[in-house]
């Protein structure tokens, strides 16, 4: 993010400040990727996946998210995540996410 800033703020000097503070509002509205993927995962995954509700694999067992990594490959999770399962919602509950967030937050809960 530092690095884009830097590039924002030269930008700036180039085009000017109304050009700069489109890009920058554009930045901040953009996807989940440019965001921390913790704090995406605290606002979306987080409701189940820190306490198991309703058979949700917890984050940290890295065994257990070994095993289904393994059974179903990691394109079938992000299918699963995105069009929603019996106890799980389209999307995991992340509107804006992309299948790289996804696959970004299934190896984050996965450690």
């Amino acid at each position: 993010m530092r690095s884009l800033l830097k590039t924002v703020a030269k930008t700036s000097r180039t085009l000017g400040g109304s050009v700069t503070a489109v890009m920058l509002s554009g930045m901040l509205m953009s996807s989940p990727a440019m965001a921390d993927i913790a704090t995406t995962y605290e606002n979306s995954c987080a409701t189940c996946h820190d306490s198991g509700a309703l058979g949700a694999i917890k984050k940290g067992d890295s065994a257990g998210w070994a095993k289904l990594k393994q059974q179903k490959g990691m394109p079938a999770l992000v299918s699963s995540v995105k069009n929603g399962m019996i106890q799980m919602p389209a999307g995991g509950l992340c509107d804006e996410c992309s299948d790289d967030d996804y696959r970004q937050l299934i190896d984050y809960m996965s450690q």
